[in-house]
C-alpha cells in the first residue's frame, strides 16, 4: 500500500471530513442537549453503547476471531461523519438531530476510541500475532485530525457562511475518493488472501449492519414516537465513519487484515442506507408523529 496514501491522504482525508461537519454546525446545534434531550440521548446510547454491544454480539455468534474481529470492533466505536447528516436528509429525517449526534459524538470518539480499541486488541487478539497499539499516540492524532477541524470549520461558518454552504459537497466527494483509493490499495495489497478474508468477515459485517439499523429503529420508534427522529437514529447507528476506523487500522496499527470490515463496511453501508432512504420516503409523506 502507498505509504503516502496511509500516511498523508487518510488523515488529510479525515481532516476535511471533520471540517466539513463544522462547515455544517451551529451554536444552536449543540442547544438540542438541553432542548431536545430525549432524542439525543436515546441517539447517543444507540451510537456510543449499543452498536459496540452488538459488534461484541456479532463477533461471538459469528465466530469471527483475531485481527477481523477487532476491525469490526473498531469500526463500531466510529461516529457517524457528513455522510450520516446527507442521508438524514435524504430520508426527510431530523438533520438537526443528526449533526448535533455527529458533532457531539465526534468529541467524545478521541477520548473513548483509544481505550476501548486497546481493550479489543486483548480481547481478540490470537497469542501468536502481538499487536502493540500506542494509546497516546492515537488520542493525540486523533484530537487533531477528529476535533480541531470541527472547531475551524465552524469558525469558518461564522466567519464566510455562503463560502462554507459551497464547500461542503466538494468536501463530501474528496473523503469519499479517498477512502475508496484506501480501500483498491487495501484490496492490491492483500492479493490472493482477499477473497478468503472478504468470505469470513463480510457476513460479520452486513450482518452488524443490518442488525444496528435494525435495533435503532425499533429503539427510537419506540421511545420517541417521531418518523423523523426515528429516520435519523436508524441511520446515525448504521452510518459509520469509515475513513476513522481505516485511520486506525491502517494508520496507527499498520494492519491490513483489520482494515477488511471497515472496508466492506464503508462500502455496504451506502446500499444498506440507500435502500432504508428509499423505503421510508416512498409514496405519500407519513406524519412525523407516526
Amino acid at each position: 500500500m502507498p505509504s503516502a496514501l496511509i500516511e498523508i491522504g487518510l488523515p488529510v482525508a479525515l481532516i476535511f471530513i471533520m471540517a466539513g461537519v463544522g462547515l455544517s454546525l451551529k451554536p444552536a446545534d449543540f442547544q438540542r442537549v438541553y432542548l431536545q434531550p430525549k432524542s439525543f440521548f436515546i441517539g447517543a446510547a444507540c451510537q456510543l453503547i449499543l452498536l459496540p454491544l452488538l459488534a461484541m454480539a456479532v463477533i461471538a455468534v459469528t465466530g469471527l476471531t483475531g485481527e477481523l474481529a477487532i476491525g469490526l470492533f473498531i469500526l463500531a466505536l466510529c461516529p457517524g461523519g457528513t455522510t450520516s447528516n446527507l442521508y438524514s436528509y435524504l430520508a426527510k429525517g431530523d438533520v438537526g438531530l443528526s449533526v448535533s449526534l455527529t458533532a457531539v459524538i465526534g468529541f467524545i470518539t478521541p477520548f473513548s476510541l483509544p481505550f476501548l480499541t486497546a481493550w479489543a486488541i486483548g480481547h481478540y487478539g490470537q497469542n501468536n500475532t502481538l499487536i502493540e497499539f500506542p494509546i497516546l499516540k492515537a488520542w493525540l492524532q486523533l484530537i487533531v485530525v477528529g476535533v480541531l477541524p470541527v472547531l475551524v470549520g465552524m469558525a469558518v461558518k461564522a466567519k464566510w457562511p455562503a463560502f462554507a454552504k459551497a464547500a461542503s459537497p466538494y468536501i463530501s466527494w474528496f473523503s469519499v475518493a479517498v477512502l475508496l483509493l484506501v480501500i483498491i490499495s487495501i484490496c492490491f495489497k492483500l492479493g490472493d488472501k482477499l477473497v478468503s478474508y472478504v468470505v469470513l468477515a463480510g457476513p460479520s459485517v452486513i450482518t452488524l449492519n443490518l442488525i444496528s439499523m435494525l435495533a435503532g429503529f425499533v429503539v427510537a420508534h419506540t421511545l420517541l414516537h417521531c418518523a423523523t427522529q426515528t429516520r435519523t437514529i436508524t441511520l446515525e447507528v448504521g452510518l459509520q465513519n469509515g475513513t476513522l476506523a481505516l485511520l486506525v487500522t491502517t494508520g496507527l496499527l499498520d494492519n491490513e487484515v483489520m482494515s477488511i470490515a471497515p472496508s466492506i463496511y464503508s462500502l455496504f453501508m451506502f446500499v444498506s442506507a440507500g435502500l432504508f432512504t428509499a423505503w421510508v420516503t416512498k409514496g405519500p409523506s407519513k406524519s412525523s408523529s407516526g
